[in-house]
């Protein structure tokens, strides 16, 4: 099969398998292509993502002393399991 061109500037989309889905990305970011099973298998990956405490989540707040030091900075977590896909 040829390879999809971006409708936007016609350059070749690059072709990237994730686990059972397969995603077409524009190299100039203009945007991604995939299947309609593959986004369902996303949204199904997304549900996931967000059940099993991967998502953001309230943490308790500390309790302020007058000896406390600025903690370390957190780790960010991705917004979301998509936005894992195209760093």
């Amino acid at each position: 099969m040829d390879s999809l061109k971006c409708p936007k500037c016609q350059a070749d989309m690059v072709s990237r398998d994730l686990g059972r889905m397969s995603v077409d990305k524009c190299p100039e970011g203009h945007g991604v292509f995939l299947s309609r099973a593959d986004l369902a298998e996303m949204i199904d990956a997304e549900n996931d993502f967000h059940r099993d405490g991967g998502g953001f989540h309230t943490a308790p707040l500390p309790r302020i002393t007058a000896d406390m030091t600025t903690p370390p900075p957190a780790t960010p977590k991705a917004p979301a399991w998509v936005a894992t896909l195209f760093n």
